[in-house]
C-alpha cells in the first residue's frame, strides 16, 4: 500500500500538520492502492512562508543560472520517465504507451520550450521612446493542477516559475499525487534551493482556497473546471493577485465537404476519444457540411466501432478507463440526457464494454443528428462522447462553431488552403488545429471566454510570471 504522509517544504519532506488521509486508487480495476494526507491552511502557511524567504535570494539568480538548473531539471526527468508514465498508468488510467509517449513525455519537451523561450527573452530592453523595461519575478506562484494531464499542467505552471526566478507552492490534485510527488522528487534531484519548489497535497476547498486567498500569494494559476475557476478568481480578488486560468471547453471541428473525408473521420474520432475523452481541448462536436453528411456518419460509425477500451497497463492505442467512479456516473448521465434529447445513437451507449465491468470503463460513444441548443452540445462531459451537428454554409458551420461558452481549441478539415485561412481567422478560439496538424511545444495555449484567461508555454508563459519595471535612459537624467 502507498503512503504520500508527507509534503515537500522548504526543500524537504515535512510531517503534514494535518492528518486526513485520502484513497489512492487505481481507475483499471477500481481497488485502493494506497493513501495521501490531504493538507489544512496551517501547512499552506507553512509552504508560502518557505517560498517568501526563498524568493528574496532565488529572484536575483542570474539567468544562466536558472537556465543551468532547468536543464538539469529536463535530464533528471528523462533518467526517470517511465517512473513518471507508470504512475501516470496506475493513478488516472492513461494507457502505458500514451503515458510513455505523451502523458509524461510532455514534461520534457515542455522544459525544453522554456529553455529555448528564456534564453530568447531579453531581461532588459530599451523601448521605442527610449525608456528601459525590465522583466522581473512576479514574487510568491500558488499552482493548483487537475488530474487528466497531471504532469502537463504541473510543468506549464511550475517550470515558468522557476525559469523566471518566482518560487512556488503546488497544490496537485488530489487524485492524481503519485506523479506530482514524482515531481517534486525531480526537482529536488536537480538541486534547486530550499523553499523555491515547494508542494502540499489537498483538496480545492481547504488548500486552493487557502493559496487563493494567502496575503503573501502574488499570483494563482489554475486549470481545472470552469465553476472552480470563477471560485479562485473570487478568493483572490481580496488582495489583487494576478490569476490565470486555463478552464473547459466544448471545441467544434468542422469537416467541409471538400476536405479528405477518410482522414478527417479518423483523426477526428480518434482525437474525441484520445485519453478517454478527458481532455479539456477535445473536439467534441463535429461539425459535418450536409452535403457529405450521409457519408461522415457511415465513416464515423465505422471509426467508433474500431475504437477499442483496454487495461491501461496494456501496451497499445487502446484507450483506457474513466479516471474515477464520479466521472463515470456524470458520462453515463449524460449518454441518456443525449438519449432523451432525441439525438441518434449511432454507436456505443450507456455501460460498461463487454469484459471490462471491475474498472470504471466507458463505451465509446457517438449521437447524430445533434442540435446545438441540446445539452450534449452545450456542456462539456469530458469522456468518449461525440455529438455530429450538420451544417449548410460555410457561414452557418462557423456561427455554430462559435456558438458556445466557451474558446479553447477549434479544429477544421478542409482541401481549399483559402478556406483553411477564412475560416481559421473567425474560430474564437485560442488554438485552431488544421487538418490534424497541431501547434507545437512552446506555443502559448488557453482559450478565449470562459475557456480561461493568460496562457501557458513558451514565451508567453513566461510572461504570465513576470512583472514589468519601466524607467527613463541614464542618458535623459
Amino acid at each position: 500500500m502507498i503512503k504520500l504522509n508527507r509534503f515537500y517544504i522548504d526543500g524537504a519532506w515535512v510531517e503534514p500538520i494535518s492528518v486526513t488521509p485520502f484513497p489512492i486508487k487505481n481507475p483499471a480495476n477500481n481497488t485502493q492502492i494506497g493513501e495521501v494526507m490531504l493538507g489544512s491552511a496551517e501547512d499552506v502557511n507553512r509552504a508560502v512562508a518557505a517560498a517568501r524567504r526563498a524568493f528574496g535570494s532565488f529572484s536575483k539568480t542570474p539567468k544562466d543560472a536558472r537556465i543551468a538548473l532547468l536543464e538539469k531539471l529536463a535530464q533528471v526527468f528523462t533518467d526517470r520517465l517511465e517512473e513518471m508514465a507508470q504512475a501516470i498508468t496506475t493513478e488516472m488510467g492513461a494507457p502505458i504507451t500514451m503515458s510513455r509517449q505523451v502523458q509524461a513525455a510532455c514534461g520534457i519537451d515542455h522544459i525544453r520550450a522554456f529553455i529555448d523561450a528564456l534564453q530568447e527573452q531579453p531581461e532588459r530592453e530599451t523601448l521605442p521612446n527610449s525608456d528601459i523595461l525590465t522583466r522581473e519575478p512576479i514574487g510568491v506562484c500558488g499552482l493548483i493542477c487537475p488530474w487528466n494531464w497531471p504532469i502537463n499542467q504541473i510543468v506549464l505552471k511550475a517550470i515558468p516559475a522557476l525559469a523566471t526566478g518566482a518560487t512556488c507552492i503546488l497544490k496537485p490534485s488530489e487524485y492524481t499525487p503519485l506523479s506530482a510527488a514524482l515531481f517534486a522528487e525531480f526537482v529536488h534531484e536537480a538541486g534547486y534551493p530550499a523553499g523555491v519548489f515547494n508542494m502540499v497535497f489537498g483538496d480545492g476547498p481547504t488548500v486552493g482556497a487557502a493559496l487563493s486567498r494567502h496575503p503573501d500569494v502574488d499570483m494563482m494559476s489554475f486549470t481545472g473546471s470552469t465553476r472552480a475557476g470563477v471560485q479562485v478568481t473570487k478568493d483572490a480578488a481580496d488582495t489583487v493577485k494576478r490569476v490565470t486560468l486555463e478552464l473547459g471547453g466544448k471545441s467544434p471541428n468542422l469537416i467541409f465537404a471538400d476536405a479528405d473525408l477518410d482522414a478527417a473521420v479518423s483523426t477526428s474520432v480518434a482525437g474525441c476519444f484520445y485519453n478517454a475523452g478527458q481532455s479539456c481541448d477535445a473536439p467534441t462536436r463535429l461539425l459535418v457540411e450536409r452535403s457529405c453528411y450521409d457519408q461522415v456518419l457511415e465513416l464515423v460509425a465505422r471509426a467508433g466501432a474500431a475504437q477499442i477500451v483496454d487495461d491501461p497497463a496494456k501496451p497499445g492505442n487502446h484507450i483506457g478507463p474513466l479516471f474515477d467512479e464520479i466521472q463515470y456516473d456524470r458520462v453515463q448521465a449524460m449518454i441518456q440526457v443525449g438519449i432523451e434529447e432525441g439525438a441518434r445513437l449511432l454507436v456505443g451507449g450507456l455501460g460498461k464494454p463487454e469484459g471490462l465491468e471491475d474498472g470504471w470503463y466507458a463505451r465509446p460513444t457517438i449521437f447524430a443528428d445533434v442540435t446545438n441548443e441540446m445539452r450534449i452540445a452545450r456542456e462539456e462531459i469530458f469522456g468518449p462522447i461525440l455529438v455530429i451537428i450538420p451544417f449548410d454554409s460555410e457561414e452557418e458551420g462557423i456561427a455554430i462553431a462559435n456558438d458556445t461558452d466557451f474558446g479553447l481549441a477549434a479544429y477544421l478539415h478542409t482541401g481549399d488552403t483559402k478556406r483553411a485561412e477564412r475560416v481559421a481567422d473567425q474560430l474564437r478560439a485560442g488554438t485552431v488545429t488544421i487538418n490534424g496538424i497541431g501547434v507545437n511545444y512552446g506555443s502559448p495555449f488557453g482559450g478565449y471566454k470562459q475557456s480561461g484567461n493568460g496562457r501557458e508555454g513558451g514565451l508567453f508563459g513566461l510572461e504570465d510570471y513576470q512583472e514589468l519595471k519601466v524607467r527613463p535612459a541614464l542618458t535623459r537624467i
